[in-house]
């Protein structure tokens, strides 16, 4: 057999050879913009020959900050197809989190979006490594900033060669791209993706028992492009041909019922939040969805109600879906097999409602306290994953003895295998909060509202909300001295600097103690129970 490299770069030149006239739809905050692969071809060869006049080199870390749009998309593939490598940064993290995720990338230059330039702006004297910013505007001028040096993305594009080949020598084991991914304590942890696990986590994209992605497709990724690559669909909606719908920034689920009417989107995917927004929408008003033959949702569980929804009122295949951003991040689809058609309802709804079975391509155990368990739906365990396209280790990061061992990942998510071989999701190993698709450290939360003079004690655990999935309670043990004489107001002020706004507690509690396990520990699992009706009684 030849031993042909696989590259990112080859996604793009697929495109513009045999689908040179399918459009990127993109929205911006001008409006929508249309573009032919044919053109976004040209326009990032021009972006690649921009960068390299810069100075980007192989190798190199290309950071974007930037919403869902074409712009966004060129990087995608003008990053890796020069042999650089492309760096989606989080635009939700705290300025704190966005300095180490930029330095320890070590991030040569920037591609901002023109809205998100204040947020940088706040965090630019620490950055150590950055040597160019790139604003990404539809204005002529560029914006008023105190970043530098700064360029205009267009202007750089008309000054560069449009004739920009793709690097050939690339190892298809080489870097490709980049994420940073959450943890329970201290700083996000990079995940690198190399060339040959983007592509082959393309060809999962299209195979019919996942996602069945095809150039016949309308694609909206309404997952953020900074978020684990938006699950990898604009790579592989681009090697396929499908027609994409970028919906820019600051969409509302108006916007997006009404992209999905105008340009008769059939696939989209996003978290559990973006759908309940959509439902409430479709509740409210008149749109067409017809075209939709598949809505994906990760991020966190789906809720029954939802699904039960959209596939029975409004006849819309739902797809549950799990993977994480060191699974790149596509890991399970959860569609009926052949023979479970004929189920009733209830029957199928519990199918729908898990995770569903592993990707093709992929290798699993779960393992408990005895070993493997047993597929009886009813055993759980550590879920372990291990593949092409699964990371083998954190970049420059101590913490990878933890999670990568013996070859496998260890998930930290804690699981069952029925009979079928279908995954639920019971748990996680460790109190991570997750809001929106978002991680939330709990930890972190708590040694923050610990540093405060008047707390002796803070636990902080999540309690199901009706939008967010999960919100952060804290609970706090005042000092003697100051019991009555502090409220939750100024705690939530003192920890508020520290955070993105989304990360605060959305309640205290105040209490007279916290309950332990034997070993001192605090027993969380106690207070989860304790709150899980917390925010729908005092809403």
């Amino acid at each position: 057999m030849m031993n042909v490299p696989l590259t990112v770069g080859s996604l793009l030149e697929r495109a513009e050879k045999f689908f040179p006239k399918k459009q990127v739809v993109s929205r911006t905050l001008s409006g929508i913009h249309r573009f032919t692969y044919k053109e976004i071809g040209e326009r990032t060869r021009r972006l690649a020959s921009a960068l390299e006049k810069l100075g980007v080199e192989k190798g190199d870390r290309v950071g974007t900050f930037a919403w869902n749009h074409h712009r966004h998309l060129e990087v995608y593939f003008a990053a890796p197809g020069m042999g650089a490598v492309l760096h989606t940064i989080n635009i939700r993290l705290s300025p704190e989190h966005v300095s180490y995720i930029v330095n320890h990338a070590e991030d040569k230059v920037m591609l901002v979006d023109e809205d998100l330039i204040p947020l940088i702006e706040r965090c630019k004297d620490n950055f150590k490594t950055v040597e160019a910013y790139i604003i990404m505007t539809d204005k002529n001028e560029l914006p008023e900033t105190t970043l530098e040096p700064v360029y205009s993305y267009e202007e750089l594009l008309r000054e560069a060669s449009p004739e920009f080949e793709f690097v050939k020598d690339i190892d298809e084991n080489d870097p490709a791209g980049m994420c940073y991914t959450s943890a329970t304590t201290g700083n996000p942890k990079g995940v690198v993706y190399s060339h040959r696990g983007i592509v082959l986590h393309s060809f999962a994209f299209g195979l019919a028992d996942t996602a069945a992605l095809s150039e016949t497709d309308v694609v909206l990724p309404v997952v953020p492009m900074f978020h684990a690559n938006a699950w990898g669909m604009p790579f592989a909606a681009t090697w396929f041909g499908s027609t994409q719908v970028l919906p820019g920034p600051l969409f509302t689920p108006a916007l997006l019922a009404e992209l999905i009417e105008q340009e008769k989107v059939t696939f989209t995917a996003g978290v559990p939040t973006i759908w309940l927004g959509l439902l409430n929408e479709l509740e409210k008003g008149s749109y067409d969805t017809s075209s939709l033959r598949s809505i994906v949702c990760g991020g966190s569980a789906a809720p029954r109600g939802m699904i039960k929804a959209f596939e029975t009122k409004y006849k819309i295949p739902f797809l549950h879906a799990y993977g994480m951003t060191e699974t790149t991040p596509l890991a399970t689809v959860s569609r009926l097999k052949s023979y479970q058609a004929g189920l009733d309802e209830e029957e199928i709804l519990d199918i729908r409602s898990k995770q569903g079975l592993l990707v093709p391509g992929l290798e699993m155990k779960v393992i408990g306290g005895n070993g493997e368990v047993k597929w009886d739906g009813e055993e759980m365990g550590e879920l372990l994953l291990r593949g092409p396209w699964i990371a083998d280790e954190y970049y420059k990061d101590e913490r990878s003895a933890d999670a990568f061992r013996d070859g496998w990942l260890y998930t930290g998510d804690v699981a069952t295998v029925d009979e079928e071989g279908v995954i639920k999701l019971v748990d996680r190993t460790k109190d991570l909060i997750k809001s929106g698709g978002e991680w939330i450290s709990s930890v972190d939360l708590e040694n923050a509202l610990m540093a405060h003079e008047a707390v002796f004690e803070a636990s902080v655990v999540a309690v199901p909300h009706q939008q967010w999935q999960e919100r952060p309670i804290a609970c706090v043990v005042l000092k003697e001295p100051y019991k009555n004489k502090v409220d939750k107001q100024e705690l939530l002020d003192f920890i508020a600097p520290q955070f993105a706004k989304w990360w605060l507690p959305d309640d205290v509690v105040f209490m007279e103690e916290i309950p332990k396990t034997s070993v001192g520990k605090f027993l969380k699992r106690a207070l989860r129970d304790q709150l899980k009706d917390h925010l729908v009684q005092n809403s």
